[in-house]
């Protein structure tokens, strides 16, 4: 049974004949009474008494006639939410992200042009967000530094000056500045293996040959300030991150020799989907409003 088939036994029925409900279908009368012969076929069944040029519902008919009224409504309901969410009228897009910062204006933007499509956003770092984005649980991600995995689109949006920050008791906090290497000797809090931040800053330590000690592996943000607020360390983020706290003192890092760039990322093979090409069309055309300035 196709739906062309039900189609057409619907509109006999309406019309009380083949050669109305070939007008109104816009078909030829030979091709709709096919459609009709092959579902009566295909079953065994009666659909219609035929009376010379009149047809009259059987007593099957009468009772299948309900149901394929609602098979077509089900299919009209089913096309026109196709197209709303097509049209992106409605929806809804999962984003994952490694931080509040960036992915809060990024959906400031997407809201604007597209204000019927919920938006769920998850937080973790860039294992996470990449992982969910493999496993089909977000749409898009917003990491802190390009990945070289095929399997990912990655674009960029911002780059970003890492800083240290200390307790306001540090020695370093009276200054505005400190050298990468004044570092090293100092009690290092450092975020969790995976994190985007502390690998920038590994990579730069590495690249000027500047040993540390860390003190601490800390799982968040929230509890890496906590720690720093309690004297027991330094600690470093993205200045795009950094929130003010009269415990805390940020510390340029001179030369800002570390940095985070943000991109944009989603699965390569679902780049062309029209819910998560809106997502990138709406951060290209913040980035263009922000460019001249």
């Amino acid at each position: 049974m196709t739906l062309n088939q039900i189609r057409a036994f619907v509109a006999v029925a309406h019309d009380g004949g083949f050669t109305a409900a070939a007008r109104t279908l816009g078909m030829s009368h030979s091709t709709l009474n096919s459609q009709i012969q092959m579902m009566e076929r295909a079953y065994g069944a009666e659909l219609f008494h035929r009376r010379g040029r009149r047809v009259e519902l059987s007593a099957l008919g009468l009772e299948v006639l309900p149901l394929a009224r609602r098979m077509l409504a089900l299919e009209g309901d089913m096309s026109a939410l196709l197209d709303d969410s097509g049209q992106l009228r409605r929806g809804a897009i999962k984003v994952g992200a490694v931080g509040p910062f960036h992915v809060t204006e990024m959906i400031e933007a997407y809201h604007a042009k597209h204000p019927g499509i919920g938006i769920a956003v998850t937080l973790g770092n860039s294992e996470v967000v990449l992982d969910a984005l493999d496993k089909y649980v977000s749409d898009v991600g917003v990491v802190a530094s390009h990945h070289p995995d095929a399997r990912f689109h990655m674009q960029p949006y911002a780059r970003y000056p890492v800083i240290a920050f200390v307790h306001a008791g540090h020695p370093f906090a009276r200054r505005e500045s400190i050298a990468l290497a004044e570092l090293s000797g100092q009690r290092l809090l450092m975020r969790e293996p995976g994190s985007t931040t502390r690998k920038a800053l590994e990579d730069a330590l590495n690249a000027h040959n500047v040993r540390v000690q860390v003190a601490m592996e800390i799982g968040s943000r929230e509890a890496l300030r906590e720690a720093v607020a309690r004297g027991l360390g330094i600690g470093t983020v993205s200045r795009s991150e950094y929130v003010p706290d009269p415990r805390l003192r940020p510390v340029r890092i001179a030369g800002d020799v570390v940095s985070t760039h943000i991109h944009v990322c989603c699965l390569r093979e679902r780049r062309e989907s029209r819910l998560i090409a809106s997502f990138f069309e709406a951060i290209e055309s913040r980035l263009a409003v922000q460019q001249p300035a």
